[in-house]
């Protein structure tokens, strides 16, 4: 399994908001949405395999499960109306208990830390960084949960709770790279095994 945590820090936290502005109004809801596309979706195909925790504003976090996501669209607007569903149910969500607001899709009460926990238990905690070791330099991990921040950086108090979670920290290249295509990116270096086998 694999698995993606994105920090939406302006994300919004109630279902009202517009579809038609997610990178303004919206609190560029737009970044998480290209990571959870970025994260699933293949030429005509759905990685199965892959689950991805979208962290609204360390209040809720919305989950998704390759292997039971139905309504999920390659564009961004489709991906905020999911996110904007989750939203809509949001009251029926009980502490850490989950709330499947379709298939595939579900939201917790949860922000970072405890999405972190729970994340760390089932597999190996990787801090995407500029400054990390060079992704070519390590072996894949097994059950990958790589760690990402939308367009701002980790606050200092994330980076500290990802410093005591993440067992590793790794940099996908020289150049920094928006979430999205640091998660495409990071598909590869699993698929190619390390970038070993093409």
């Amino acid at each position: 399994m694999r698995q993606f945590v994105i920090i939406g820090h302006d994300a919004p936290t109630t279902p009202e908001f517009s579809l038609d502005d997610l990178a303004g109004a919206a609190g560029r809801l737009d970044v998480l949405c290209r990571c959870v596309t970025s994260a699933f979706f293949l030429s005509h195909a759905i990685r199965e395999d892959v689950r991805v925790h979208a962290v609204l504003r360390d209040e809720y976090t919305v989950s998704f499960e390759g292997s039971d996501l139905r309504r999920l669209n390659p564009d961004e607007r489709s991906t905020a109306a999911l996110i904007r569903n989750a939203l809509d149910e949001r009251e029926e969500a009980i502490g850490h208990i989950p709330v499947e607001t379709s298939p595939g899709v579900s939201l917790t009460r949860r922000g970072f830390d405890g999405t972190l926990d729970d994340v760390a238990r089932r597999g190996t905690v990787v801090q995407l960084h500029e400054d990390g070791d060079p992704v070519v330099d390590v072996e894949p991990p097994s059950d990958p949960v790589f760690v990402l921040s939308d367009h701002g950086d980790f606050r200092e108090s994330e980076a500290d709770l990802l410093a005591d979670h993440a067992e590793q920290r790794v940099s996908l290249g020289p150049e920094r790279l928006h979430a999205d295509h640091a998660i495409t990116v990071a598909h590869n270096y699993l698929d190619t095994e390390g970038f070993e086998r093409y």
